[in-house]
């Protein structure tokens, strides 16, 4: 059964390497509800790809010439907030992720990643979610976040409490599903809850309200 246009998601690979940039288009091009619409070399041509396409994701290397992923990632979730970043990375600890993370990029996955979780990916953050879910990712973003907690605790503006519980459950990587459970809700209920601490904690993403909870001190790296 063939997608509807409308359900497709466009992509713009964004890496250094000719063959991996080969191998990924072969791979998306031939997933039903999928269209790569560009690849780029390098930061700064991935830039001038998504102003010109308006892509759904961009796949996005971070080690790259003329404009590196980090940055390109910034200006793109600065500039462009209607495309989301997903980071491609060959180390599962690579420094720079952190970054990418803090740039505004929705999740990132290994480059050796099985073909079917990178398209499940792609549909995740282009519905305007987050790759919060594998332990990898929750490491590397407590990891991060960590980091800024030995400093001052960022201070929230006022939320309620059960607005700071969700909070604290969506930055132990609870799924919507998971947290209705915990908290005895229904999923419609954390569905609005987690809107509204988008809106108040500007928050462009589940991502960046798990960093904001680590930053806050409501929950710390290690803690279950």
């Amino acid at each position: 059964m063939t997608s509807d246009a409308s359900d497709r998601r466009t992509i713009v690979i964004a890496d250094d390497q000719l063959l991996l940039r080969a191998g990924f288009r072969k791979l998306l091009d031939g997933e039903d509800g999928l269209e790569v619409v560009g690849d780029a070399a390098d930061g700064q041509q991935a830039l001038q790809m998504v102003e010109r396409l308006r892509p759904d994701v961009v796949l996005m290397d971070i080690r790259m010439p003329v404009l590196d992923g980090i940055e390109a990632t910034r200006q793109i979730s600065q500039r462009f907030p209607g495309t989301a970043v997903l980071v491609l990375t060959t180390y599962d600890l690579d420094e720079y992720v952190f970054a990418a993370l803090d740039a505004g990029a929705s999740g990132f996955l290994l480059k050796d990643c099985p073909p079917n979780e990178l398209t499940s990916a792609i549909h995740v953050v282009a519905r305007g979610d987050a790759l919060i879910a594998p332990s990898i990712t929750r490491r590397l973003i407590a990891e991060f976040a960590g980091r800024a907690t030995r400093g001052t605790p960022r201070e929230l503006p006022p939320i309620s409490d059960r607005e700071r519980e969700v909070l604290v459950c969506v930055a132990r990587g609870l799924s919507n599903s998971e947290l209705a459970a915990e908290l005895f809700i229904g999923e419609a209920t954390v569905k609005s809850h987690v809107s509204s601490l988008l809106n108040k904690l500007a928050c462009r993403d589940r991502v960046q309200l798990v960093v904001t909870a680590y930053e806050a001190g409501l929950v710390t790296p290690g803690s279950p």
